[in-house]
């Protein structure tokens, strides 16, 4: 997997080996976001991921960053949905 970091590592793209589009990922509200930079370039998708990392600290700071449910949590609602009780 090829790997870059910017911001002084508070950012990451990645793409895998196969090639592809590049991807990026933060930490942000103390949880782990990541997006598709939709290029294959890495200049661009450095910029990208600047962009949506610096929207995402501008979401967080003003109340407006969702968060959406681990799968666990999800799984658990769920199953409690069916009828088939909370997962061991």
């Amino acid at each position: 997997m090829h790997r870059h970091e910017i911001l002084g590592g508070k950012v990451q793209i990645y793409r895998r080996i196969d090639g592809g589009n590049w991807h990026c990922s933060a930490s942000v509200g103390g949880r782990q976001h990541r997006a598709t930079t939709r290029t294959d370039s890495v200049s661009l998708a450095k910029q990208v991921a600047e962009d949506w990392y610096l929207g995402l600290r501008g979401k967080l700071h003003a109340g407006i960053l969702k968060t959406e449910k681990t799968f666990k949590e999800a799984s658990a609602q769920f199953l409690v949905t069916v009828r088939l009780g909370p997962p061991a």
